[in-house]
């Protein structure tokens, strides 16, 4: 934070008239380069830089910057903030696709990044009078911010379209000391609370007559309060001994490759598992079965050959389906010379997996729009295996990072998640460890471990506590053989499920509308006539 912004935070705040509006800390022109700076700050806490304690910065230079704002100059810091946040965060949208869909969906974010601003500042600026008490505003002003902030991120998840849940607070500390917390209250709830501790000690900061001792104390307590929530005890029971292979295929959307070559790939990549003894599931990735075994012999006899190899090892694989007139990314299980079951992904990709009100965008990007040539249809399976026994929840692709499909598979006993994914349309990129890091979190939100296998990396295999048990080198092909924990009781945040979420985002609604109805109180007579 800079020195002048500094100064505004913790200089004291003269008498007013009660219920008066508070003023900004900061000249707008500063609160705007403020936000600059706060964008690049919360994207460096996410991989591969990983430096979590800048995305706290980041947010907290953000609140900074909004507090006194109006409407129309915190729309302006919302939104500069937020371009410079996804511009960064998600640049690996550039690398095959061009600069137009990055365009397009930094500013569709920068957008609900400045609404939730918008809101934020509304709160901050009328705090003074809604709650005219310092003890008030200590305990309810960062819960009514934290909510609110909290109530955007889950927002953005899921509307429009199913949403883009990706880029949260959270989702930047999965190897933070703050990591445990999310097996308690979830990947909403480890947002809020992050975000309620930065906006505590900001509070903390800006209120007047408290003694420095008291603040550093309080400050102090805060902290210890929210790194102290032990680790939850995740249970298992017994392990199972899973290989996953990764093909290093080239299997992006502009690929160019004879049919099977995908395939063939990850059979090639597969032959060293010959001599593991005791397997009970191969894993492939997303789309690694280029030939959909139902329809291809070629494919058919390259799974059985596979499991065969293997002294009859069921295989997991994805690959894509047609049935009727439905396309479907599937994840199957191929199991003594046929499909025993099957996982149709849940919720599609908008503008990637199918094209939402398609007439409507082609007339801007016909030629973008068109790279979209056929919708997959959304599935309605249910999201667990049972391989012998073994209950494995499928994930696919961008599953990982939706939370209603992983409390879905929570609830439906799933003891370990098998997350397949094909990240080679975005290179060596961040997307493949941001990935990774939201699988990570997973991982310790639900207490289980996860097989994260892409078909060019970043693969492992992650345990229930968050810790890498084994991985692949990023674009080699190989396999990784572990002996998994299986999980064996749900975290509190699989029980308390949405629950939380809606319970945090109350705290904002309230306090909002709290904020926007309290009336200033009317003016001493002497001080009328005066």
């Amino acid at each position: 934070m800079s020195d002048p912004a500094f100064r505004a935070l913790s200089a004291p705040r003269l008498p007013r008239a009660a219920g008066a509006f508070v003023r900004p800390l900061l000249p707008l022109w500063l609160a705007v380069l403020a936000a600059v700076g706060a964008g690049l700050a919360f994207d460096a806490g996410f991989p591969d830089k990983g430096w979590w304690p800048l995305t706290l910065l980041g947010t907290g230079i953000v609140l900074v910057a909004l507090i006194g704002r109006r409407a129309g100059s915190a729309l302006l810091v919302g939104f500069v903030a937020g371009s410079t946040f996804w511009g960064t965060h998600i640049i690996w949208l550039t690398l095959y696709l061009g600069p137009l869909p990055w365009i397009g969906l930094t500013g569709f974010e920068a957008v609900y990044f400045a609404l939730g601003a918008l809101l934020i500042a509304l709160v901050y600026r009328r705090a003074d009078r809604a709650w005219p008490s310092r003890t008030g505003r200590l305990l309810v002003v960062p819960l009514v911010v934290a909510g609110l902030w909290t109530l955007r991120e889950g927002l953005n998840a899921i509307f429009p379209y199913g949403g883009f849940s990706w880029g949260r607070v959270a989702m930047s500390q999965s190897q933070s000391p703050f990591t445990d917390l999310v097996a308690w209250v979830g990947m909403a709830g480890l947002s809020f609370v992050l975000v309620w501790l930065v906006a505590f000690l900001i509070q903390l900061v800006r209120e007047h007559g408290l003694p420095r001792s008291t603040r550093a104390f309080t400050a102090g307590i805060a902290v210890a309060a929210t790194l102290g929530v032990p680790a939850w005890p995740a249970l298992t029971e017994g392990t199972s001994r899973i290989a996953a292979v990764q093909g290093n295929s080239d299997a992006g959307l502009f690929a160019v490759h004879a049919p099977g070559d995908i395939l063939s790939d990850h059979v090639s990549a597969s032959m060293p598992l010959a001599s593991e003894q005791g397997l009970d599931v191969v894993v492939w990735p997303e789309n690694a079965s280029d030939l959909d075994p139902a329809r291809s012999p070629l494919a058919a006899e390259s799974l059985d050959a596979v499991s065969e190899l293997l002294g009859g090892v069921p295989v997991v694989a994805g690959t894509i389906q047609a049935r009727g007139d439905e396309v479907f990314n599937t994840s199957l299980l191929w199991e003594d010379g046929g499909i025993a079951d099957f996982y149709d992904k849940r919720h599609p990709v908008p503008f990637a997996e199918w094209m939402p009100n398609r007439e409507f965008f082609r007339p801007f990007a016909p030629d973008l729009i068109d790279l979209v040539s056929r919708d997959y249809s959304f599935g309605t399976t249910d999201l667990t295996f049972d391989i012998d026994g073994l209950i494995a929840g499928i994930s696919i692709c961008f599953d990982i990072t939706d939370d209603a499909v992983m409390r879905a598979m929570a609830a439906e006993g799933a003891q370990v998640v098998l997350a397949q994914t094909n990240n080679a349309d975005f290179g060596q990129t961040d997307e493949n460890l941001q990935q990774l890091a939201i699988a990570r979190l997973r991982a310790v939100e639900f207490g289980r471990s996860v097989v994260n296998i892409s078909t060019v990396g970043t693969s492992e295999i992650i345990a229930p506590d968050g810790s890498r048990i084994v991985g692949i080198p990023a674009y080699e092909a190989g396999s990784m053989v572990a002996d998994v924990p299986l999980a064996t009781l749900q975290t509190p945040a699989a029980i308390a499920g949405f629950q939380i979420e809606w319970l945090v985002a109350g705290f904002g609604l309230i306090g909002l509308a709290v904020a926007l109805t309290t009336r200033a109180p009317p003016r001493p007579k002497a001080e009328r006539r005066s």
